[in-house]
């Protein structure tokens, strides 16, 4: 990392003309605001970019992707409700009108905490102010070998994937001659019962047994089994045991079986190994736990089991104020326990930040440490029902999905993607038939 900083290639800042290292850079402050470099175009990057735009700083935004990703409904994308678009917002069309700010589409491998700066390849980009918001990845738990019978779902090239699998299992039902290959063709499993696996096993639940009716003649879609497996007693467990309770109902009366109690003990090319005995499937998907970003080893800082780096009251990583981490890369902890990983935990941090930033490049104090409002939990089980807990507020049904629909509108990037899935939802939800349904992903 030292000899990639060493040979720093100059980005393309219009006042820089040969590389420096972050102490330079502060030292010409007079003349150069100071540079906040943000990793992750996500929840967290995006929210702590725009609070920035009117601050006198210079903002840098990198991310492998060009564009902002809603991830809570990319369900929608892989069970063909949505498409790829529909959920997604271009960084730069986001920021155009900030004139602090820059966008880098690229990929970082690594920091120089040391001379300050964030190294893409062969590149050294210099910061004042860093924000890691890199996000998460799927965690196997030690089996990093079932990835590839069992793929998760954090990005769009894994949606339109699971997309086409999907779809295609149905189209192979319908020409299988036999019935045993037929019924595991015809056989979904879920593997993890939190918010993903059920809003996803609702969705393939809707998919077979409303939007597929009556377009196959071999094979009822209906016949489908969509199987949501959990090693814990209970699915949802950041919600009320009522409330998950009445999930479960919802779920079972969706036709979805619902498997408490049941750790997987190995995923193959042939399905799911559950207390010792084979469960035959075609598609096994994984919505169970998540592991935090390279960032901590980036840095070389102290991380949890998730990998994810500890942080201060403000954020920070100890021992560097300059360094921020947030979203489901930073392991921060209130009222005894580390904060979810979830959307509101990134937005709120990035927003907290920005402000830090702002407040120290004016020769402010900053004292006040970050704290999290929980503004609750929401999930929505296929068509019709959801669940919402907000504090002692608990309730479920048409209201709770109906709740869920106007908040995911709300934090969606851009008019037109919002104004776009609302009328797409009132056109799924009432004539049953999304218009997504393409099988693009080449053969596996």
């Amino acid at each position: 990392m030292k000899d990639a900083a060493e040979t720093a290639v100059t980005t393309r800042r219009e006042d820089a003309v040969e590389p420096v290292s972050g102490a330079q850079a502060r030292s010409a402050k007079t003349t150069t605001p100071p540079r906040v470099v943000i990793v992750g175009a996500g929840f967290g990057g995006l929210h702590a970019a725009r609070a920035l735009g009117d601050a006198p700083v210079q903002v840098t935004v990198i991310d492998r992707n060009n564009y902002h990703l809603f991830q809570p409904l990319l369900y929608q994308v892989a069970t063909a409700s949505l498409s790829p678009a529909d959920i997604t917002a271009p960084i730069r069309h986001v920021l155009r009108k900030q004139k602090n700010t820059e966008v880098l589409m690229g990929e970082v491998t690594g920091v120089d905490v040391q001379q300050q700066h964030v190294l893409m390849g062969d590149q050294a980009i210099p910061y004042d102010y860093l924000i890691l918001a890199t996000g998460a990845r799927d965690s196997y738990f030690g089996h990093n070998e079932w990835a590839r019978f069992a793929p998760g779902l954090k990005s769009i090239q894994e949606a339109t994937k699971l997309r086409s699998q999907i779809l295609r299992a149905f189209e192979q039902a319908e020409e299988e001659p036999d019935e045993e290959k037929r019924q595991t063709l015809l056989t979904f499993v879920l593997i993890g019962a939190g918010p993903t696996g059920v809003e996803m096993a609702g969705a393939i639940a809707g998919l077979a047994h409303q939007t597929l009716k009556g377009e196959f003649h071999r094979i009822d879609p209906a016949d489908a089994r969509i199987i949501l497996v959990e090693a814990l007693p209970r699915i949802l467990l950041a919600f009320p045991e009522g409330l998950a309770r009445k999930a479960k109902q919802a779920l079972n009366h969706m036709g979805v079986e619902v498997r408490t109690h049941s750790p997987v003990e190995d995923v193959t090319d042939e399905g799911v190994i559950i207390g010792g005995k084979l469960l035959p499937a075609q598609t096994v998907i994984w919505t169970a736990g998540v592991a935090a970003s390279p960032a901590g080893a980036w840095l070389g800082v102290e991380t949890d089991r998730a990998g994810r780096v500890f942080v201060s009251s403000d954020v920070s990583i100890p021992g560097h104020p300059d360094v921020f981490v947030i979203g489901d890369t930073a392991h921060f902890e209130q009222d005894g326990k580390p904060l979810p990983g979830v959307a509101p935990v990134a937005i709120q941090q990035g927003k907290y930040v920005a402000q830090v930033i702002a407040d120290r490049v004016a020769g402010k104090e900053v004292s006040k440490p970050f704290h999290y409002f929980d503004k609750g939990n929401m999930a929505t089980i296929g068509r019709l029902h959801g669940i919402v807990s907000i504090g002692k507020l608990q309730f479920a049904g048409v209201l709770a999905w109906f709740l869920w629909l106007v908040l995911h509108l709300y934090f969606l990037i851009g008019f037109r993607n919002r104004l776009i899935v609302m009328l797409l939802w009132f056109w799924n939800y009432t004539t049953l038939q999304p218009g997504a349904r393409l099988i693009t992903a080449d053969r596996t």
